[in-house]
């Protein structure tokens, strides 16, 4: 089974970045500009994992995860915030509303694979698990 990783950036570079970085291991890539269409796209697709910008216009990364996370249908997605060094103040708050992990920009790809590997770990153990 293919895992589903939904990128959430407002930058197209980046949301092309990751997807780049990913491509070779055989993900099923979505991607949302912000946190209102991540939102939409959660409960359409149900990622396995979302890679989410802290900020974005209209619903920012840590608002969004927050809602993810709080809803019994979706807590399980694991959830990566994506920042730069200087928001580490904020990964604190993102930790608070129930992120997984995060990586800083600029994204080292072996970091990246490293990290989404892991995740998805705990994904296909959980999924076993219910059968």
């Amino acid at each position: 089974m293919t895992n589903k990783i939904l990128i959430v950036d407002d930058t197209e570079t980046m949301r092309m970045t990751q997807q780049m970085m990913l491509g070779d291991e055989g993900y099923q890539i979505e991607m949302a500009t912000n946190g209102v269409e991540a939102l939409e796209m959660v409960h359409r697709n149900k990622p396995d994992l979302i890679l989410m910008d802290i900020m974005m216009p209209l619903m920012d990364g840590i608002e969004c995860c927050q809602r993810i996370k709080s809803d019994e249908q979706l807590k399980d997605i694991k959830i990566v915030m994506v920042t730069t060094r200087s928001e580490y103040a904020r990964v604190k708050e993102a930790f608070a509303a129930g992120c997984d992990d995060y990586i800083n920009k600029p994204i080292n790809k072996e970091e990246l694979l490293t990290k989404v590997k892991d995740l998805l770990k705990f994904v296909s153990l959980r999924k076993l698990l219910r059968n």
